[in-house]
């Protein structure tokens, strides 16, 4: 089981580089005055870990999103609900892939009004970018294996598993899920389905 669902980046690594994460947004940002936009669920743990370190007046705020269609149109099914006219955007996502969402999502804060948009991402799989969008704080980069845990999830699954963990044997996964969450729940780390 163990080459079949191995953890690629430790709980304390992971704290460690939200700490540096936020000194470098802090850096870039020294008067606080930021809104800080979640992008649900995926981006829950890694936010709330990152505000830790962030000013008080930082206004945290969520954004949901539904893909649709063979072209992966993009709707907003929970929205800000304040305006960002004027206001500093930071993005909190806990994975880049493609880049396509994300892309969308800063062209849409753009033309609603937002001074700036800046991206932090926990995790970041640029050779698999399609489009050139910039995060300009992220975490770790990532290769192309199927990540879980610290907000990735599968069928609501290992979402608040507090390390990242990679499925390296997809067929077995997708036949046996219940030995990979046997698995998560021997690390004792927290593991909620929903």
């Amino acid at each position: 089981m163990s080459d079949d669902f191995v953890e690629v980046i430790a709980q304390d690594t992971v704290a460690r580089r939200v700490a540096e994460l936020a000194d470098e947004i802090n850096a870039d940002h020294p008067d606080g005055e930021l809104m800080v936009i979640g992008i649900l669920k995926g981006s829950l743990i890694f936010m709330k870990d990152l505000l830790d370190h962030l000013p008080l007046d930082s206004t945290p705020q969520f954004l949901a999103l539904t893909r649709f269609g063979s072209e992966g149109r993009v709707s907003v099914t929970l929205d800000v609900d304040e305006p960002l006219d004027n206001r500093d955007v930071l993005l909190v996502l806990e994975i880049v892939d493609t880049g396509l969402t994300l892309l969308t999502i800063r062209n849409m804060l753009e033309a609603k009004g937002a001074r700036s948009v800046r991206t932090v991402a926990l995790l970041d799989k640029a050779p698999r970018r399609i489009v050139d969008v910039p995060v300009e704080y992220r975490g770790f980069e990532v290769g192309d294996e199927y990540l879980l845990g610290y907000g990735l999830d599968w069928k609501g699954l290992f979402r608040n598993l507090r390390s990242v963990w990679a499925v390296m044997n997809m067929p077995r996964f997708l036949d046996e899920p219940n030995t990979f969450v046997d698995a998560a729940y021997a690390t004792g780390q927290p593991l909620r389905t929903e």
